[in-house]
């Protein structure tokens, strides 16, 4: 188990090394490229850092994060009211819809806290717009606008926006909050 835990630690480790600090510029992360800024309704976005997912020591996707206001504090993150932008770069050959529908709920119950009940409803639509499989190449773009929400767009097809701060507050919270998804995710989207 301990071999597994370092084997684990060496390959996070390694894929956060080709990582850009906040302010660093463009990111090529094994072989993806990632602009050093995005315009989200006429302000810029900077590329805040990218990291990669890893269940049971497969790499899942790239998780490239993009910030009005480049931090490396995952709650400011979260918490900022400003256009942001994750996109999901998938990796893995195949990843089955209803294995991403799943950990978009645990990543909910983990980090929503008392939000968790007002977020429900939004949720399940949320969680309805991820058919078919992702496959290795493609990506899902979650984009936040001040006013407007978060706009989700699958496989290059926008399916939709789901309104609300708070909505934001808690998906950035799947990858950025107190219990992320991956916590070497988290470090390489924060630019670290």
């Amino acid at each position: 188990m301990r071999t597994i835990k370092i084997l684990r630690f060496v390959l996070v480790f390694a894929a956060t090394l080709s990582c850009p600090l906040g302010n660093a510029g463009a990111a090529t992360v094994r072989g993806v490229s990632f602009p050093d800024a995005v315009d989200i309704g006429g302000r810029e976005c900077r590329l805040n850092g990218v990291g990669v997912r890893t269940r049971f020591l497969v790499s899942v996707y790239l998780g490239a994060l993009y910030l009005a206001t480049p931090t490396g504090d995952a709650a400011s993150a979260v918490a900022a009211d400003e256009a942001k932008r994750t996109v999901l770069h998938f990796v893995k050959s195949r990843v089955e819809a209803e294995k991403i529908r799943e950990a978009w709920r645990e990543g909910f119950a983990e980090n929503a806290g008392a939000d968790w009940p007002q977020l429900a409803e939004r949720l399940a639509r949320f969680s309805a717009w991820f058919e078919p499989d992702l496959l290795e190449g493609e990506q899902i773009v979650l984009t936040y606008v001040p006013g407007r929400g978060t706009e989700v767009a699958v496989k290059g097809t926008v399916r939709g926006v789901i309104e609300g701060a708070d909505f934001m507050r808690a998906l950035w919270s799947v990858w950025l909050g107190p219990k992320p998804v991956d916590a070497g995710l988290k470090k390489g989207m924060l630019g670290r």
